[in-house]
């Protein structure tokens, strides 16, 4: 029960970091130049709004009942509870997905079609891209890997989805050391920009899948879009 609640406690900073990576995704959506969204420039800003306002209280009251917890089935409470969170958070993580995958796409078409305008704005949007691309798959993986937030530090590191190198080292606080938020940002950053695995394996087979989107998305940007914008400007 003690070790529940330290490893808690240790990683309710993680979860505000998250949710600080989904308002800059908003920010991001909103400074989009050209027409590439589903619907209203602020429909996937206001959805994603909506279900980040509640998700934010929701944690904020987890992570107070937390501290007063002392009967098991108040810590079942919060599990279910925390749970339930996850699942909501996965929904708006999906959600952004979608919105970013269907904004690439739309670049892409009006670049086959000649409709992408100055070269100058492909640059700014397909970074726009990439960038949300690199934070959504930071949030997969964080939200995945070990069965999510809710059981980090609470199951075996067999049942790990990837492989950081702090867990090869002998040292035995080492060999106890749990990922953070800032770890899966650096790992979806060097799968962006090196579209293969570099320091952390992946372990599992979602794992390898999620992987393999990111770069498979961060390849169409820059080897596609980005490259044509170039061409435009030379």
């Amino acid at each position: 029960m003690h070790h529940e609640h330290a490893v808690i406690r240790h990683r309710a900073l993680d979860f505000w970091l998250a949710r600080a990576a989904v308002l800059v995704i908003i920010c991001l959506q909103l400074l989009v130049i050209n027409d590439l969204s589903f619907g209203p420039r602020w429909l996937a800003p206001a959805i994603e709004t909506a279900l980040l306002l509640p998700l934010s209280v929701a944690t904020a009251w987890t992570q107070v009942a937390t501290q007063k917890a002392v009967e098991h089935d108040q810590w079942y409470a919060i599990g279910r509870f925390r749970i339930f969170i996850r699942r909501a958070a996965l929904v708006m993580t999906g959600i952004i997905s979608v919105m970013n995958c269907g904004a690439l796409g739309f670049l892409v078409r009006a670049l086959l079609e000649g409709h992408a305008g100055a070269g100058t704005t492909l640059l700014v949007d397909a970074l726009n891209i990439w960038v949300t691309n690199v934070i959504v798959f930071a949030l997969w993986f964080w939200s995945t890997d070990r069965g999510g937030p809710p059981t980090c530090g609470l199951v075996k590191r067999a049942q790990a989805d990837f492989l950081f190198p702090q867990m090869t080292l002998p040292d035995r606080e080492i060999r106890d050391w749990l990922p953070g938020f800032i770890d899966y940002v650096f790992l979806a950053f060097t799968n962006a920009t090196a579209f293969s695995p570099t320091d952390t394996l992946p372990l599992s087979q979602r794992a390898k899948l999620l992987m393999m989107a990111e770069a498979m998305i961060s390849l169409l940007t820059i080897a596609l879009v980005a490259a044509r914008a170039v061409n435009i400007l030379a």
